[in-house]
C-alpha cells in the first residue's frame, strides 16, 4: 500500500497504485486553537484486525497504518517511482541477494531507534504460522519461508510447530545493514518493500502483539491517539518525524461512517473535510461537480473492481460457466448509468497505471454479449438455483452490484440478487475464512506499483489475497519466472501469466478505478496519492 533506490540496477521502471470504505462520527477536532490546530477530518471504514502491519491487508485499516508507519521506501506523489526513506540503498548484483543499508538517525514515536533488527524481527514475525499475519506471504519469496509457515490443514489452521521461527535468508550485518537472500532472482523486491506490510517494528509490539494493536507505536509522519470502535480513528502528527516532509496539519480523524451517502451529506454540510469516494447519489447528472465546483479531485489510480467466485464451491467449478455470466455483464451501461461515465470497463485483470498493463487479455469474455453468454451458460450446464453477489453495505456498492445482477438475469434468464453484508470488517472476514456461498465483489488497490502485485497476491496458489481459493500450474510457474526476469522480459512473462486468467476467469474483471472525491472549503492543497489515497502530508486547513 504504498522510497526505495534508485541505486539497484535491477529495478524494473512502474508506475502506479487497493480498498474500500465506511459511519458516524464525533467532533472533528481535539485541538483548541485556532484552524491551524484543527484536525482534519477523512471518511474512513472500520478495520477488519487491530491495527499492525502485517496484520493488515485492506482499507479501513491500510489508511490509518499507511500514515503511522514508514518504510524501506516511499513512492513518489506523481510518478509513484520508488524513492528512498529509512533505506539509503537497496542494492543487488544477481537480484537474489540484496544487501541493505538503512539511515542511522530514525527512531520509532517511543523514542528507540528503528534498526537493521527493525526490520528483520518485523518480517520474522510476520512470516512464521503459528501468528497467522495477513500480509505472511509477502515474505514467500525470501528463503526459508517454508521453514517458518509450517504446516496447514484443509481449512487453514495451522499443524503443529514450525521447523523454525527464523527466515535463513535474513541475516543483520550491523544496526544499519542487514542481506536479505531470496530463495530465487526476484527483480520487483525493491519495489515491493514500501509496502506496509514490510515496515519495521518497536520491541514493544514483539513483547505484547495483542496489546500494541490497541496502542500502536510506530515511525511514521503521524501518530496514533484513540480509536473509538464504529466511530472514528484519531491520529496526530508526530512533531518529530526524520522524513523529508513533515504534516502542516496537527492531526487528522477518521470517521467511521456505514455508508458513503451520509459522508456525501457530512461533506456537504461542513461535518467532513475529506471523502475520498463520491456516492452514486453524488454522481448522478454531475451532482457532485455542481456542489463542490473546483474542489473536486478525479485522477487515475491503480484500482480494479472485479467479482470473485467461491472456486472452493463446486457449483462454480466450471470456467465456461464463469465466462458465461462475465459475458452477461453490460459493463459500459453500469459505468453510465451508476458512475455518470467516470469508471473505464476492464479488459484484463491488471491495471493501465502500472507498467506492464495490455489491453484486451480478457478477450470476448469482458464484452457484453448476451446471446452468446446465454449459449455458454447453456452448454455449461446452467446453475441450480439462484445466483448472488455479497458486498459490504458500507462501501456504496449496492447500485452497481443490483445493476450487474439485472444484466446477468435479464441475459441467462437466472435470478440474481446482491446479498449485502453491513460492514466491511464482517465482509473480509467471511470472505478470508472461505465462507461465500455465492459470487462476491472484490477488488484491488495496488500496495507497490508493478504489474506483479495485480497478479501474484490475487491469484498465485495460496497467495494471501486469492479470495476465491484458485489454482493453476501454469499461472503458478509464469509468475515465478517472470519474477526472476529483469525489465521487459520479466514484463512480457507477467503478460502470458495474465493471459492464464483470461483462460480459466477465476475473477470478472469489471472496471478500472480513478479517484473521484470531494473537499470541504475548510481545507486546501489536498492531494491523491496514486494508490487514491488523501496525501495528509500536503493537506492544509484553510
Amino acid at each position: 500500500m504504498r522510497g526505495l533506490k534508485k541505486a539497484a540496477p535491477a529495478v524494473i521502471g512502474v508506475s502506479v497504485l487497493a480498498l474500500t470504505l465506511g459511519a458516524c462520527g464525533g467532533d472533528s477536532g481535539s485541538g483548541d486553537g485556532g484552524d491551524s490546530a484543527r484536525y482534519v477530518t477523512v471518511n474512513g471504514s472500520e478495520p477488519q484486525n487491530p491495527l499492525i502491519p502485517a496484520a493488515t491487508n485492506e482499507t479501513g485499516g491500510g489508511n490509518v497504518i499507511d500514515n503511522m508507519f514508514t518504510g524501506l521506501v516511499t513512492y513518489n506523489q506523481e510518478t509513484a517511482a520508488p524513492e528512498n526513506a529509512v533505506a539509503t540503498s537497496i542494492e543487488s548484483t544477481d537480484q537474489q541477494v540484496w544487501d541493505i543499508t538503512i539511515r542511522d538517525d530514525w527512531t520509532f514515536q517511543d523514542g528507540t531507534p528503528v534498526t537493521a533488527s527493525s526490520f528483520v524481527d518485523a518480517w520474522n514475525w510476520a512470516a512464521y504460522g503459528p501468528n497467522a499475519a495477513l500480509n505472511s506471504y509477502f515474505f514467500e519469496p525470501i528463503e526459508g519461508f517454508a521453514d517458518v509457515q509450517g504446516e496447514f490443514d484443509d481449512e487453514g489452521n495451522p499443524v503443529g510447530k514450525p521447523k523454525a521461527k527464523e527466515m535463513s535468508g535474513l541475516e543483520v550485518i550491523s544496526d544499519t545493514e542487514f542481506k536479505v537472500t531470496l530463495s530465487r532472482p526476484n527483480s520487483q523486491f525493491p519495489v515491493m518493500v514500501g509496502y506496509s506490510g514490510f515496515a519495521p517494528m518497536p520491541t514493544s509490539f514483539f513483547d505484547d502483539p495483542e496489546a500494541f494493536g490497541e496502542n500502536p507505536v510506530g515511525n511514521g509522519p503521524f501518530q496514533f491517539e484513540s480509536q473509538d470502535p464504529k466511530v472514528s480513528i484519531k491520529l496526530k502528527a508526530w512533531p518529530d518525524y526524520p522524513g523529508d516532509t513533515k504534516p502542516s496539519i496537527p492531526g487528522v480523524e477518521f470517521k467511521i461512517y456505514q455508508d458513503l451517502d451520509a459522508a456525501w451529506a457530512d461533506l456537504q454540510a461542513g461535518n467532513l473535510d475529506v471523502l475520498d469516494t463520491i456516492p452514486d447519489s453524488g454522481l448522478a447528472g454531475g451532482q457532485y461537480k455542481s456542489v463542490l465546483g473546483d474542489r473536486v479531485v478525479e485522477q487515475a489510480a491503480g484500482i480494479i473492481q472485479t467479482i470473485s467466485f467461491p472456486i472452493y464451491d463446486k457449483k462454480f467449478d466450471n470456467p465456461e460457466l464463469r465466462k458465461a455470466i462475465s459475458m452477461a455483464i453490460d459493463r459500459q451501461q453500469i459505468i453510465d448509468n451508476v458512475f455518470n461515465g467516470t469508471r473505464e470497463p476492464s479488459t484484463g485483470w491488471v491495471s493501465p497505471v502500472v507498467n506492464g498493463y495490455k489491453a484486451g487479455v480478457c478477450g470476448e469474455y469482458c464484452n457484453f454479449d448476451p446471446t452468446k453468454a446465454k449459449e455458454m451458460f447453456d452448454q455449461a450446464g446452467g446453475f441450480d438455483g439462484k445466483l448472488t453477489l455479497a458486498y459490504n453495505a458500507d462501501g456504496g456498492h449496492k447500485g452497481w452490484v443490483d445493476a450487474t445482477c439485472v444484466s446477468i438475469s435479464n441475459a441467462l434468464g437466472v435470478e440474481c440478487n446482491g446479498k449485502p453484508t453491513p460492514d466491511f470488517a464482517t465482509f473480509r472476514t467471511e470472505v478470508v475464512n472461505k465462507e461465500m456461498t455465492g459470487m462476491f465483489r472484490t477488488g484491488w488497490q495496488m500496495d507497490y506499483p508493478s504489474i506483479e502485485n495485480f497478479l501474484t497476491p490475487l491469484y498465485k496458489t495460496g497467495a494471501s489475497a486469492n479470495d476465491g481459493d484458485w489454482s493453476n500450474a501454469d499461472f503458478d510457474r509464469l509468475v515465478e519466472e517472470a519474477a526472476a526476469l529483469p525489465g521487459q522480459d520479466g514484463i512480457a512473462k507477467f503478460q502470458e501469466a495474465e493471459g492464464v486468467l483470461a483462460q480459466d476467469m477465476p475473477v470478472i474483471p469489471m472496471w478500472y478505478g480513478s479517484v473521484v472525491a470531494g473537499y470541504s472549503d475548510t481545507v486546501s492543497n489536498v492531494q491523491f496519492t496514486p494508490f487514491s489515497r488523501v496525501n495528509l502530508l500536503t493537506i492544509q486547513n484553510a
